[in-house]
């Protein structure tokens, strides 16, 4: 653990990005000072984190990488499944974060990310017959907005929970009404963030998941005390 953090103070150090390769095995062993044995354990756990891939071969070795919120994701299932957390917790943090997000996002997005919110969108409304679809265009958008908060800890927060906010894992259904209903949700807060309104887009945004919280409340109540699964989500 010592080592690998040893690394990654030298990574930023050395201003690194994404796809740029770490030091070889034989430099990082003098480098570090320290045996084969714990460096490939040091790296392993990089590795396990996706902070860095390790590729076979001559031109291989660790490379850095852009981690994405999959290893905190399956962290925060594991420890809500120990702790017996109901799906209830999720909607919770969602209705205290989500509309938070919204007001910094309407002051701080940006013109090419305000496109592509407009884009998932346009998906939601060519897909609301296939709900697969309709939920991937869905997830976006608030995946979007969450990172254009300009809050790291809120993308990968929301990033993190993307595939069990909705609560399809635990058995909620949306019949193509409900995806008509959120698709007209989306739009005022699309509009609210494209005026450039914080106000407006942290009262749609609570409007919207209100609506959700009222909708699974009443259509799949036993869903909202059922404990999500470690193995439900892990992919």
């Amino acid at each position: 653990m010592l080592l690998a953090q040893r690394i990654i103070r030298d990574v930023q150090y050395e201003r690194l990005k994404p796809g740029d390769h770490l030091e070889p095995e034989r430099t990082m062993l003098e480098r570090y000072e320290t045996g084969r044995g714990t460096l490939r354990e040091a790296l392993r756990f990089l590795e396990f984190q996706g902070v860095i891939v390790i590729k076979p071969g001559p031109r291989g070795g660790p490379i850095l990488t852009d981690p994405n919120a999959s290893h905190l994701a399956s962290t925060l299932v594991l420890l809500m499944q120990l702790k017996q957390a109901p799906f209830r917790n999720i909607v919770e943090v969602r209705t205290a974060l989500e509309p938070m997000i919204s007001r910094l996002a309407a002051e701080r997005i940006s013109d090419e990310s305000l496109a592509e919110l407009g884009g998932t969108i346009d998906q939601m409304r060519d897909h609301l017959d296939n709900q697969d679809l309709f939920l991937e265009a869905n997830q976006r958008f608030h995946d979007i907005i969450a990172w254009s908060s300009g809050n790291t800890l809120f993308g990968y927060i929301v990033d993190s929970l993307l595939g069990i906010l909705d609560g399809t894992v635990i058995g909620i259904e949306y019949p193509s009404p409900r995806r008509a209903a959120i698709v007209k949700a989306h739009d005022e807060i699309y509009h609210a963030l494209m005026s450039r309104d914080p106000q407006a887009a942290e009262d749609r945004m609570r409007d919207h998941i209100n609506e959700y919280v009222k909708y699974a409340e009443l259509k799949f109540p036993e869903v909202m005390d059922h404990v999500i699964r470690w193995d439900r989500t892990i992919t």
